[in-house]
């Protein structure tokens, strides 16, 4: 009836008991078990609340066949009794009670959502084998092992979370993690504090008794290990910032926990200095004075684009770079007197910061700190800088610190990654679009056109790029206040500048004669008039007469809005929402009479439970002659839609206006209802041809639902 899905609520009753015997078994398969007495038992009903488009599970079961039943309602379990479970799952009305009683109102009466969907019932005679105790050993084993580790990890996380306050998680970073996150993991600063090993520590414990834990898991004896807290400095980088005194090393964990860290979260990170000798073997810190400089250091190579920790070293604070190159050397593995240029880490965050360091200043001079970090690579040699891509220090930190790996996709196909190019954030317009271009053998990147990704809808924006629209591929990817990494794209039959210059309208052009519409793709310069598209199209279609004259209409859901004026400009129309319709201005429409009147026809169906009227199928005009009937009118749309007799016979016809149906008799004069010609809103007065919707549905590239006796649609671009 409505060719849609469509829940049916209606009233349907099922017994406690089901004899499926009686009347000769007539309600068995043949094959089935006629040796059994086929008496079921009703065990279980699964209920469905709500539409077709959504609703909610939930059943009322009686596990052993008791009399009690119980409601299962995800997570909420209620004892229920036989009513609640049989007869108000029926379905069907409710009425509610009078109001007033005593008063003669009729009752309000109301469709009942919820109603069983599913029942289960059990054979008698098997019940015993079905309804029996589930004991442990009844449980496959691979379950039971889950269960029991299921529980005892619950179990676990519960006393975790009870005993959270009484504990301090303790994250320790070591040179080795250094050496395995730098280069690989991250660039800047010195670690990332996830991925380093933590302790759970009872904060009631001294600090001294927890460096034995450390000396357990890590293997350095106690008087070898040297802590460092840790600083955000305000310019937002994380460093090593001095070491613990042996006054906070007699303090509980708790007590240094909340020295080192103001913003008050559980833990305490700390960095592990372990010096080793000449045999490798861990050695006692060296002393430590206020002379003394921590500095971390990180080898560059820009051949390799590479950049890894190599250690670090204490410098005196009225020392000199010059006396440790040759130290800096040994630990990159040159030679002791390779030149080397060397630049300060200051920060990366919004931007980056690294500048070459002076050589012969000191350190103190060049306001070098404990836990600041120098990157170094060899001099340049004259002339190697153009093998490299990033040539110093600086320039690879910039790379890194904007560059993006895009996803690209086609914009056919916008849920498919096509391909991902390592782009930098800096790239302008036509960087991006020479990469792509690039990538896909294209000669033109100007054929290149790209959308952005809308985070919320996951989908591509509506609107594409414009040519050289943004400044760079940082403001390609935002979306509001979010990044993406998804970028569209299509290839364009000509550059883009030039078809932004151009306007592109579908139209869908209805044959006079055949029984077809043809979508055309119709591109002209912006400030062409509607008569251009016309003249552009009849070079397009095949006419019925070759001096057969068209217009263009505005149609939306199945109405006629307006017939665009030859004058009116292209530039504003708008063709995404509404179909564009061309068709052939028909002979008698030319030579209209001083009485005849041009009307609007649509076909409708009453929606009931609306309580209003649906158009569907393709509305179009009629001439209505001075005094002509209904009968007659009947005959000339009959003719122009060529629907058979038999179908014709069930049509009704009527005058709407404004969404209300009058219906009309075949002796009605048709012309009196369409008195008034000022009418605002022409479209909203028209003649309604009632009957079902027949057609198949089908999407239709001019996004519109289509017409009953559906024309086949041809798309040509």
């Amino acid at each position: 009836m409505r060719d849609t899905m469509v829940k049916i609520n209606d009233r349907y009753e099922f017994p406690l008991q089901l004899d499926l015997d009686r009347e000769n078994g007539k309600y068995l398969s043949p094959d089935a078990d006629r040796s059994v007495r086929n008496l079921y038992t009703l065990h279980s009903v699964l209920v469905h609340s709500g539409g077709v488009h959504g609703g909610h599970y939930y059943a009322f079961i009686r596990p052993t066949l008791s009399d009690q039943w119980f409601k299962f309602d995800d997570e909420r379990v209620t004892k229920e009794d036989v009513k609640r479970a049989l007869e108000e799952q029926y379905g069907g009305e409710e009425e509610l009670p009078p109001t007033n009683p005593g008063f003669n109102n009729s009752p309000f009466k109301f469709t009942k959502y919820s109603n069983a969907y599913m029942l289960v019932y059990i054979r008698e005679s098997d019940k015993d084998k079905i309804i029996c105790n589930v004991d442990e050993k009844d449980i496959a084993e691979h379950l039971r092992i889950r269960l029991k580790k299921e529980q005892e990890e619950k179990e676990q996380k519960r006393k975790e979370k009870a005993e959270a306050h009484l504990y301090t998680i303790i994250k320790v970073a070591r040179n080795e993690d250094l050496l395995e996150q730098i280069g690989r993991d991250i660039y800047f600063d010195l670690v990332d504090h996830e991925k380093v090993h933590s302790f759970r520590i009872q904060k009631q414990m001294p600090f001294n008794v927890f460096k034995e834990e450390v000396a357990k898991e890590f293997g350095i004896p106690v008087q070898f290990q040297r802590f460092w807290f840790w600083a955000k400095r305000q310019n937002h980088t994380y460093r090593p910032n001095r070491p613990l005194t042996p006054q906070e090393e007699v303090q509980s964990v708790g007590q240094l926990r909340e020295v080192s860290n103001k913003a008050n979260n559980a833990e305490l990170k700390l960095f592990l200095e372990v010096e080793l000798g000449q045999d490798l073997k861990p050695v006692p810190p060296p002393e430590k004075t206020k002379e003394d400089i921590l500095l971390f250091f990180k080898l560059y190579e820009p051949l390799k684009e590479m950049l890894q920790y190599v250690g670090r070293l204490f410098v005196k604070g009225s020392g000199k770079p010059v006396e440790i190159l040759a130290k800096l050397n040994e630990m990159a593995g040159f030679s002791p007197d390779e030149e080397i240029e060397i630049y300060e880490e200051i920060k990366f965050e919004p931007n980056i910061m690294c500048e070459r360091i002076d050589k012969k200043a000191t350190f103190r001079a060049s306001q070098l700190e404990d836990g600041d970090i120098i990157c170094f690579q060899k001099s340049a040699q004259v002339g190697s800088s153009d093998q490299c891509r990033y040539p110093d220090v600086p320039s690879f930190l910039e790379y890194v610190h904007n560059r993006q790996v895009v996803r690209f996709r086609s914009l056919e196909k916008p849920k498919e990654d096509e391909f991902c190019l390592e782009l930098s954030k800096n790239h302008n317009y036509d960087d991006v679009v020479e990469r792509v271009a690039q990538h896909l053998g294209l000669e033109d990147p100007s054929k290149i056109r790209l959308t952005s990704h809308n985070c919320y809808s996951q989908q591509p924006k509506p609107q594409p790029i414009k040519y050289r629209g943004v400044e760079h591929l940082s403001d390609m990817l935002v979306h509001y206040n979010q990044s993406s990494d998804i970028l569209y794209y299509e290839v364009l039959d000509i550059p883009l500048p030039e078809l932004q210059g151009l306007k592109t309208l579908k139209v869908a052009f209805h044959h006079a004669t055949k029984d077809e519409v043809v979508i055309h793709t119709i591109r002209l310069p912006k400030q062409s008039t509607v008569g251009d598209v016309i003249n552009d199209l009849k070079t397009k279609v095949e006419l019925s007469d070759p001096n057969a004259e068209l217009r263009l209409l505005e149609v939306f859901y199945h109405k006629i809005y307006k017939i665009f004026p030859l004058s009116e400009k292209i530039e504003n129309i708008n063709d995404q929402y509404w179909t564009l319709r061309a068709e052939e201005i028909p002979e008698e429409e030319k030579n209209l009479d001083p009485h005849d009147r041009l009307i609007h026809v649509y076909h409708f169906m009453k929606d009931t439970a609306q309580n209003q009227v649906q158009n569907f199928g393709e509305p179009f005009f009629l001439v209505i002659h001075e005094g002509e009937t209904l009968a007659e009118v009947k005959v000339r749309i009959q003719k122009k839609l060529q629907v058979p007799d038999e179908e014709f016979s069930k049509w009704k016809f009527a005058f709407l206006s404004l969404g209300r149906p009058e219906y009309l008799q075949d002796s009605d004069i048709v012309s009196n209802r369409f008195q008034r010609r000022d009418v605002y809103g022409a479209w909203e007065q028209y003649l309604g041809l009632e009957h079902t919707d027949n057609a198949p549905k089908r999407s239709y590239a001019a996004n519109q639902n289509r017409h009953t006796f559906e024309k086949p649609v041809k798309i040509y671009n």
